[in-house]
């Protein structure tokens, strides 16, 4: 139990001290600077807590239920607190290809994120060399490392991951018709469900920057395999849900039918 409180506290702290990150640059930076420390305060967050729940998961034999109302209530403190942050690389994209920011823009974000996500890496590493608990003892002794995050091969995980990632970004495209108050909780929800629905296959991430920081340093297959599974696969899962709730099932639906109609009325009425 008192790893359980330990972890919370380590939790805690990454949170208190990204907050904090985040008003003073809102103060001192306000614009444009104001967007890329968000971004960075907040991929550091997430990654610093991932990597402790995942340390307290693996190593400290906690109950499912309990894994799970963590994951859930620390998804739920994310939400609340990254604001207009994305925290993923795959969400940059979209912006993109939707024309709300530009290449160097979102180039600038993503290396943010990527360097947050390097130091979340290190920061934990020295917080677990401190041993204040006994799962963080035993990594005093052997460093930073974790075995295979893949329960199946390459491919399923890959195929995990797009499934993972076309299934949040649908769900994200429902937000609109919710409460701001729900929004959220029906996130929380979602992910938590993809997480007990993975069964170890892939660790359930479906964020590129934060399998950097998280799964990446571990042992077991390349990082070319790596990135086909966390890199690859969210980013086809997510155009994939684009791609079929924006364009196939609109123009399946007649949409494209009734434009295509208007105009040829439009052409009978000027011959």
């Amino acid at each position: 139990m008192s790893d359980l409180w330990v972890s919370l506290a380590v939790v805690g702290v990454a949170v208190l001290l990204s907050e904090a990150i985040r008003r003073a640059a809102a103060r001192l930076f306000p614009g444009a600077c104001w967007i890329y420390l968000l971004e960075a305060a907040s991929t550091f967050q997430l990654c610093c807590c991932t990597h402790e729940l995942k340390l307290l998961g693996e190593t400290s034999g906690l109950d499912l239920s309990v894994g799970l109302t963590l994951t859930y209530t620390v998804t739920v403190v994310h939400l609340w607190t990254f604001r207009e942050a994305t925290c993923n690389p795959a969400g940059v994209l979209e912006s993109v290809c939707r024309g709300a920011r530009g290449v160097r823009a979102a180039g600038a974000v993503v290396a943010c994120q990527v360097a947050a996500a390097i130091a979340a890496r290190h920061f934990v590493a020295s917080v677990w060399s401190l041993g204040l608990s006994d799962v963080h003892e035993g990594h005093r002794k052997i460093g930073f490392r974790c075995s295979d995050p893949l329960g199946g091969t390459v491919l399923q995980a890959a195929a995990v991951e797009m499934a993972y990632a076309f299934t949040l970004q649908a769900a994200v495209t429902q937000l609109h018709r919710m409460d701001k108050k729900l929004r959220p909780h029906f996130l929380s929800a979602v992910i938590t469900a993809l997480v007990y629905a993975d069964g170890g296959i892939s660790g359930a991430v479906f964020n590129p920057v934060l399998a950097f920081s998280v799964q990446f340093p571990c042992s077991g297959h390349t990082y070319l395999e790596y990135c086909l599974v966390y890199w690859l696969g969210p980013v086809l899962g997510l155009a994939s849900c684009i791609l079929l709730l924006e364009k196939i099932i609109p123009f399946l639906s007649g949409r494209g039918g009734v434009r295509l109609g208007a105009a040829a009325a439009q052409k009978q009425k000027t011959q």
